[in-house]
Protein backbone atom coordinates (compact mmCIF):
# COMPACT_ATOMS: atom_id res chain seq x y z
CA UNK A 1 0.00 0.00 0.00
CA UNK A 2 1.35 3.47 -0.87
CA UNK A 3 1.32 6.01 1.62
CA UNK A 4 1.12 9.79 1.07
CA UNK A 5 1.20 12.53 3.10
CA UNK A 6 -2.06 14.46 1.40
CA UNK A 7 -0.87 17.76 3.57
CA UNK A 8 2.18 17.64 0.77
CA UNK A 9 2.50 20.75 -1.17
CA UNK A 10 -0.80 22.91 -1.15
CA UNK A 11 -2.51 20.18 0.29
CA UNK A 12 -6.22 20.50 -1.08
CA UNK A 13 -8.68 18.20 -2.76
CA UNK A 14 -6.51 17.60 -5.85
CA UNK A 15 -3.89 15.50 -4.31
CA UNK A 16 -6.92 13.01 -3.31
CA UNK A 17 -8.23 13.20 -6.72
CA UNK A 18 -5.24 12.26 -8.69
CA UNK A 19 -4.83 9.63 -6.21
CA UNK A 20 -7.79 7.91 -6.73
CA UNK A 21 -7.20 7.87 -10.21
CA UNK A 22 -3.53 7.17 -10.61
CA UNK A 23 -4.74 4.20 -7.78
CA UNK A 24 -7.47 2.40 -9.91
CA UNK A 25 -4.99 2.66 -12.94
CA UNK A 26 -2.20 1.38 -11.43
CA UNK A 27 -4.45 -1.05 -9.41
CA UNK A 28 -2.16 0.25 -6.14
CA UNK A 29 -3.45 0.55 -3.07
CA UNK A 30 -3.07 4.03 -0.89
CA UNK A 31 -3.54 4.89 2.43
CA UNK A 32 -4.42 9.43 2.68
CA UNK A 33 -3.61 10.70 6.37
CA UNK A 34 -3.96 14.59 6.84
CA UNK A 35 -6.56 15.10 3.82
CA UNK A 36 -7.28 18.85 3.03
CA UNK A 37 -4.66 19.79 6.29
CA UNK A 38 -4.05 23.27 5.38
CA UNK A 39 -7.39 24.07 4.42
CA UNK A 40 -9.96 26.20 6.71
CA UNK A 41 -12.12 23.11 6.84
CA UNK A 42 -9.84 20.02 6.95
CA UNK A 43 -11.03 16.41 5.96
CA UNK A 44 -13.35 15.12 3.82
CA UNK A 45 -16.45 17.73 2.70
CA UNK A 46 -19.05 16.36 0.99
CA UNK A 47 -18.08 16.70 -2.92
CA UNK A 48 -14.44 14.69 -2.06
CA UNK A 49 -16.70 12.05 -0.40
CA UNK A 50 -18.88 12.17 -3.80
CA UNK A 51 -15.30 11.53 -5.56
CA UNK A 52 -14.66 9.09 -3.54
CA UNK A 53 -17.69 7.18 -3.67
CA UNK A 54 -17.40 7.39 -7.63
CA UNK A 55 -13.97 6.19 -7.75
CA UNK A 56 -15.21 3.31 -5.32
CA UNK A 57 -18.11 2.17 -7.71
CA UNK A 58 -15.85 2.30 -10.86
CA UNK A 59 -13.63 -0.33 -9.20
CA UNK A 60 -15.40 -2.25 -6.49
CA UNK A 61 -12.63 -0.55 -4.30
CA UNK A 62 -12.64 -1.50 -0.63
CA UNK A 63 -12.40 1.55 1.43
CA UNK A 64 -12.36 2.90 4.76
CA UNK A 65 -12.22 6.60 6.09
CA UNK A 66 -15.36 7.45 3.68
CA UNK A 67 -17.13 9.65 5.83
CA UNK A 68 -17.51 13.53 6.01
CA UNK A 69 -15.02 15.28 8.08
CA UNK A 70 -12.55 11.86 7.60
CA UNK A 71 -8.82 13.27 7.76
CA UNK A 72 -7.71 9.72 6.90
CA UNK A 73 -8.56 7.14 3.82
CA UNK A 74 -7.57 3.46 2.59
CA UNK A 75 -8.45 2.56 -0.91
CA UNK A 76 -8.26 -0.93 -2.22
CA UNK A 77 -9.67 -0.80 -5.64
CA UNK A 78 -10.43 -3.26 -8.08
CA UNK A 79 -10.42 -3.31 -12.25
CA UNK A 80 -12.33 -0.48 -13.37
CA UNK A 81 -15.46 -1.28 -14.94
CA UNK A 82 -17.17 0.66 -17.44
CA UNK A 83 -21.27 1.24 -16.98
CA UNK A 84 -24.37 3.80 -16.63
CA UNK A 85 -22.78 5.69 -13.75
CA UNK A 86 -24.91 8.83 -11.86
CA UNK A 87 -23.74 10.49 -8.65
CA UNK A 88 -25.60 13.46 -6.86
CA UNK A 89 -23.46 15.65 -4.95
CA UNK A 90 -26.12 17.08 -2.79
CA UNK A 91 -24.44 20.14 -2.37
CA UNK A 92 -23.14 23.22 -5.12
CA UNK A 93 -20.04 20.63 -5.54
CA UNK A 94 -18.06 21.02 -8.39
CA UNK A 95 -19.61 18.73 -10.77
CA UNK A 96 -16.51 18.64 -12.85
CA UNK A 97 -14.17 17.77 -10.38
CA UNK A 98 -16.01 14.51 -9.77
CA UNK A 99 -15.86 13.83 -13.52
CA UNK A 100 -11.77 13.85 -13.36
CA UNK A 101 -11.63 11.62 -11.33
CA UNK A 102 -13.13 8.97 -12.52
CA UNK A 103 -12.28 10.39 -16.55
CA UNK A 104 -9.01 8.81 -16.55
CA UNK A 105 -10.14 5.13 -15.52
CA UNK A 106 -12.71 4.76 -17.57
CA UNK A 107 -10.86 5.48 -20.43
CA UNK A 108 -8.88 2.11 -20.04
CA UNK A 109 -12.35 0.41 -19.52
CA UNK A 110 -13.52 -2.39 -21.80
CA UNK A 111 -16.70 -0.90 -23.13
CA UNK A 112 -18.29 2.78 -22.98
CA UNK A 113 -19.45 4.64 -20.18
CA UNK A 114 -22.24 6.96 -19.61
CA UNK A 115 -21.80 9.23 -16.24
CA UNK A 116 -24.71 11.67 -15.21
CA UNK A 117 -23.18 13.75 -12.08
CA UNK A 118 -25.41 16.58 -10.20
CA UNK A 119 -24.36 19.43 -8.40
CA UNK A 120 -22.94 22.29 -9.02
CA UNK A 121 -21.87 23.08 -12.91
CA UNK A 122 -20.26 26.99 -11.99
CA UNK A 123 -19.16 27.14 -8.76
CA UNK A 124 -15.99 28.84 -7.62
CA UNK A 125 -12.13 27.06 -7.43
CA UNK A 126 -13.16 24.55 -9.56
CA UNK A 127 -13.76 24.50 -13.65
CA UNK A 128 -16.92 25.83 -15.19
CA UNK A 129 -18.55 23.45 -17.78
CA UNK A 130 -17.44 25.50 -20.54
CA UNK A 131 -13.53 25.62 -19.39
CA UNK A 132 -14.30 21.49 -19.82
CA UNK A 133 -16.13 21.80 -23.21
CA UNK A 134 -14.12 24.58 -25.03
CA UNK A 135 -10.82 24.52 -23.54
CA UNK A 136 -9.78 20.76 -21.65
CA UNK A 137 -11.86 18.46 -23.76
CA UNK A 138 -10.13 20.03 -27.23
CA UNK A 139 -6.65 19.46 -25.95
CA UNK A 140 -7.15 15.78 -24.41
CA UNK A 141 -8.67 15.19 -27.98
CA UNK A 142 -5.65 15.49 -29.84
CA UNK A 143 -4.19 13.00 -27.48
CA UNK A 144 -7.26 10.96 -29.44
CA UNK A 145 -9.49 10.87 -26.00
CA UNK A 146 -13.07 10.65 -27.54
CA UNK A 147 -15.67 11.98 -24.76
CA UNK A 148 -18.94 13.78 -25.77
CA UNK A 149 -19.77 16.23 -22.87
CA UNK A 150 -23.17 18.06 -22.37
CA UNK A 151 -24.84 20.14 -19.21
CA UNK A 152 -28.59 19.55 -18.99
CA UNK A 153 -28.96 21.98 -16.56
CA UNK A 154 -26.81 25.06 -14.56
CA UNK A 155 -26.03 25.12 -10.89
CA UNK A 156 -24.38 27.67 -8.99
CA UNK A 157 -23.48 27.77 -5.51
CA UNK A 158 -25.04 27.71 -2.74
CA UNK A 159 -27.59 26.09 -4.56
CA UNK A 160 -26.35 23.63 -6.85
CA UNK A 161 -28.58 21.36 -8.35
CA UNK A 162 -26.86 21.84 -11.92
CA UNK A 163 -26.26 18.53 -14.43
CA UNK A 164 -22.87 17.04 -16.19
CA UNK A 165 -23.51 14.37 -18.49
CA UNK A 166 -20.04 12.69 -20.04
CA UNK A 167 -20.41 9.72 -22.78
CA UNK A 168 -16.80 8.08 -21.96
CA UNK A 169 -15.23 5.81 -25.16
CA UNK A 170 -12.14 3.65 -24.48
CA UNK A 171 -8.80 5.51 -25.44
CA UNK A 172 -7.67 3.53 -28.12
CA UNK A 173 -5.30 5.93 -29.78
CA UNK A 174 -3.28 7.24 -27.69
CA UNK A 175 -1.06 10.30 -29.10
CA UNK A 176 1.98 11.74 -27.50
CA UNK A 177 0.54 15.72 -26.94
CA UNK A 178 2.31 18.27 -29.03
CA UNK A 179 1.08 21.75 -27.89
CA UNK A 180 4.19 24.61 -27.93
CA UNK A 181 2.75 27.36 -29.96
CA UNK A 182 -0.34 29.19 -30.06
CA UNK A 183 -0.69 29.68 -33.86
CA UNK A 184 -2.46 32.67 -35.44
CA UNK A 185 -5.15 34.47 -33.69
CA UNK A 186 -8.50 33.52 -34.49
CA UNK A 187 -10.83 35.57 -31.81
CA UNK A 188 -12.08 36.57 -28.62
CA UNK A 189 -14.93 36.59 -26.15
CA UNK A 190 -16.58 37.41 -23.05
CA UNK A 191 -19.48 35.49 -21.91
CA UNK A 192 -21.73 36.28 -19.21
CA UNK A 193 -24.18 33.90 -17.86
CA UNK A 194 -26.53 35.16 -14.90
CA UNK A 195 -29.47 33.32 -13.67
CA UNK A 196 -32.23 35.22 -11.58
CA UNK A 197 -30.30 37.87 -10.60
CA UNK A 198 -30.67 41.94 -12.11
CA UNK A 199 -29.65 42.61 -15.71
CA UNK A 200 -27.51 45.72 -14.36
CA UNK A 201 -24.86 42.89 -13.07
CA UNK A 202 -24.34 41.91 -16.79
CA UNK A 203 -23.82 45.44 -18.08
CA UNK A 204 -21.72 46.16 -15.65
CA UNK A 205 -19.46 42.86 -15.83
CA UNK A 206 -19.53 43.52 -19.55
CA UNK A 207 -18.96 47.25 -19.54
CA UNK A 208 -15.71 46.52 -17.29
CA UNK A 209 -14.47 43.73 -19.43
CA UNK A 210 -14.63 46.83 -22.51
CA UNK A 211 -13.08 48.98 -20.37
CA UNK A 212 -10.17 46.98 -18.87
CA UNK A 213 -9.48 44.91 -22.43
CA UNK A 214 -10.64 47.10 -24.79
CA UNK A 215 -12.33 44.22 -26.61
CA UNK A 216 -14.95 45.14 -29.20
CA UNK A 217 -18.70 45.01 -27.97
CA UNK A 218 -19.65 42.45 -30.78
CA UNK A 219 -17.18 40.09 -28.45
CA UNK A 220 -19.14 40.58 -25.65
CA UNK A 221 -22.07 38.67 -24.91
CA UNK A 222 -24.81 37.63 -22.04
CA UNK A 223 -26.96 34.40 -21.62
CA UNK A 224 -29.50 34.86 -19.13
CA UNK A 225 -30.40 31.34 -17.26
CA UNK A 226 -34.38 29.70 -16.82
CA UNK A 227 -33.51 26.20 -15.87
CA UNK A 228 -30.96 27.51 -12.80
CA UNK A 229 -31.64 26.34 -9.50
CA UNK A 230 -31.31 29.70 -7.42
CA UNK A 231 -29.52 32.52 -8.14
CA UNK A 232 -25.84 32.50 -10.06
CA UNK A 233 -23.09 34.41 -12.09
CA UNK A 234 -20.10 33.48 -14.09
CA UNK A 235 -18.21 35.67 -16.27
CA UNK A 236 -15.89 33.66 -19.01
CA UNK A 237 -13.76 35.45 -20.97
CA UNK A 238 -11.86 32.78 -23.91
CA UNK A 239 -9.11 33.54 -26.28
CA UNK A 240 -9.21 31.00 -29.46
CA UNK A 241 -5.61 30.72 -31.44
CA UNK A 242 -5.71 28.22 -34.27
CA UNK A 243 -3.86 25.68 -31.77
CA UNK A 244 -6.15 26.56 -28.78
CA UNK A 245 -9.02 28.16 -26.98
CA UNK A 246 -7.92 29.44 -23.52
CA UNK A 247 -11.32 29.76 -21.15
CA UNK A 248 -10.66 32.03 -17.83
CA UNK A 249 -13.63 31.79 -15.55
CA UNK A 250 -14.79 34.58 -12.91
CA UNK A 251 -17.58 33.58 -10.76
CA UNK A 252 -19.83 35.95 -8.74
CA UNK A 253 -20.91 36.15 -4.98
CA UNK A 254 -23.30 37.92 -3.04
CA UNK A 255 -19.68 39.76 -1.16
CA UNK A 256 -18.07 40.31 -4.28
CA UNK A 257 -19.07 43.58 -6.71
CA UNK A 258 -19.57 42.88 -10.29
CA UNK A 259 -16.45 45.57 -10.74
CA UNK A 260 -14.35 42.90 -9.05
CA UNK A 261 -15.52 39.69 -10.56
CA UNK A 262 -14.47 41.26 -13.93
CA UNK A 263 -11.32 42.07 -12.49
CA UNK A 264 -10.39 38.83 -11.59
CA UNK A 265 -10.97 37.67 -14.98
CA UNK A 266 -9.09 40.17 -16.79
CA UNK A 267 -5.97 39.55 -14.84
CA UNK A 268 -6.08 36.21 -15.72
CA UNK A 269 -6.79 36.58 -19.03
CA UNK A 270 -3.98 39.19 -19.18
CA UNK A 271 -1.51 37.05 -17.76
CA UNK A 272 -2.16 34.26 -20.34
CA UNK A 273 -2.02 36.92 -22.88
CA UNK A 274 1.36 38.72 -21.59
CA UNK A 275 3.47 35.65 -22.92
CA UNK A 276 3.25 32.81 -26.23
CA UNK A 277 2.27 30.06 -24.18
CA UNK A 278 -0.59 27.61 -25.71
CA UNK A 279 -1.86 26.36 -22.06
CA UNK A 280 -2.62 28.59 -19.32
CA UNK A 281 -2.18 28.10 -15.74
CA UNK A 282 -5.37 26.59 -14.04
CA UNK A 283 -4.85 24.07 -16.98
CA UNK A 284 -1.66 23.53 -16.94
CA UNK A 285 -1.91 21.14 -13.95
CA UNK A 286 -5.08 19.26 -15.40
CA UNK A 287 -2.62 18.24 -18.31
CA UNK A 288 -0.13 16.47 -16.46
CA UNK A 289 -1.69 13.24 -16.09
CA UNK A 290 -2.41 13.00 -19.60
CA UNK A 291 1.25 13.88 -19.91
CA UNK A 292 2.35 11.27 -18.21
CA UNK A 293 0.37 8.43 -19.82
CA UNK A 294 1.10 9.11 -23.24
CA UNK A 295 4.36 11.84 -23.04
CA UNK A 296 4.79 14.61 -24.69
CA UNK A 297 5.09 18.34 -24.50
CA UNK A 298 2.90 21.91 -24.03
CA UNK A 299 3.49 25.17 -22.90
CA UNK A 300 2.76 27.37 -20.00
CA UNK A 301 2.53 30.35 -18.90
CA UNK A 302 2.60 30.07 -15.03
CA UNK A 303 3.94 26.92 -13.17
CA UNK A 304 1.56 26.99 -9.82
CA UNK A 305 1.95 25.56 -6.48
CA UNK A 306 -0.83 22.87 -7.80
CA UNK A 307 1.17 21.92 -10.51
CA UNK A 308 4.19 20.87 -8.99
CA UNK A 309 2.01 18.98 -5.95
CA UNK A 310 0.61 17.20 -8.68
CA UNK A 311 3.72 16.20 -10.61
CA UNK A 312 5.47 15.05 -7.36
CA UNK A 313 2.01 12.65 -6.63
CA UNK A 314 1.88 11.20 -10.29
CA UNK A 315 6.00 10.64 -9.70
CA UNK A 316 5.13 8.07 -7.13
CA UNK A 317 2.53 6.50 -9.00
CA UNK A 318 4.03 6.05 -12.55
CA UNK A 319 7.55 5.31 -13.74
CA UNK A 320 8.26 9.11 -14.81
CA UNK A 321 9.78 12.44 -14.15
CA UNK A 322 8.52 15.50 -15.63
CA UNK A 323 10.95 18.50 -17.04
CA UNK A 324 10.05 22.61 -16.70
CA UNK A 325 12.38 24.46 -19.32
CA UNK A 326 11.79 27.93 -18.97
CA UNK A 327 11.55 29.65 -22.74
CA UNK A 328 10.46 33.25 -21.80
CA UNK A 329 9.56 35.24 -19.27
CA UNK A 330 6.20 34.10 -19.30
CA UNK A 331 6.27 30.84 -21.14
CA UNK A 332 7.63 27.19 -19.34
CA UNK A 333 7.98 23.87 -21.86
CA UNK A 334 6.43 21.20 -19.73
CA UNK A 335 7.41 17.36 -20.78
CA UNK A 336 7.43 14.10 -19.61
CA UNK A 337 9.10 10.83 -20.16
CA UNK A 338 10.46 7.95 -18.38
CA UNK A 339 13.44 8.87 -16.44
Amino acid sequence: MLDIDASQGEGGGQILRTALSLSILTQTPVRLTKIRAKRSKPGLMRQHLSCVRAATEISAAVVTGDEIGSDSLSFEPGPVRAGEYAYAIGTAGSCALVLQTVLWPLLFADAESQVTIEGGTHVDMAPSFEFLKFSFFPVLAKMGVDTVLSLAKHGFYPGGGGKLQAQIRPWRQRNALDLQTRGEFVGQQALCLTANLDPAVTAKQLSEVERHLQWPRDSLQHQGLRNSHGIGNALMLSVQSRAHTEVVTAYGHKTRSSEYVAQLACDEIRRYLAGDAVVGEHLADQLLLPLALVGGTFTTNLISEHFTTNAALIEKFLPVKFCVEQRGANCFAVSCASP
